[in-house]
């Protein structure tokens, strides 16, 4: 056995390099198909503004929509939010 610990001594550099090689081969891997946690899509915040903004004018057409008006009220709210 400690005449195997002897002759991998010498193979220890090899490895190693081997080893940082295979390493930055996989981080390169992983930014190119974005498998980074940290990678940021620089349109994302501007995404997410106009999500919050759609869903909020989708909450007022179903308010108009759903509040019990009749069809000529309704008419008459939607006239008017034109005009604005």
């Amino acid at each position: 056995m400690g005449d195997l610990v002897w002759a991998l001594i010498p193979l220890a550099p090899f490895m190693l390099g081997g080893l940082v090689i295979w390493t930055r081969h996989q981080s390169k891997m992983a930014e190119k198909y974005g498998h980074l946690p940290n990678k940021v899509d620089p349109d994302a915040e501007q995404m997410r503004e106009e999500m919050r903004y759609l869903k909020e004018r989708v909450a007022v057409l179903e308010q108009i929509t759903t509040d019990g008006h009749s069809t000529k009220q309704l008419e008459n709210e939607i006239e008017q939010l034109r005009d604005r």
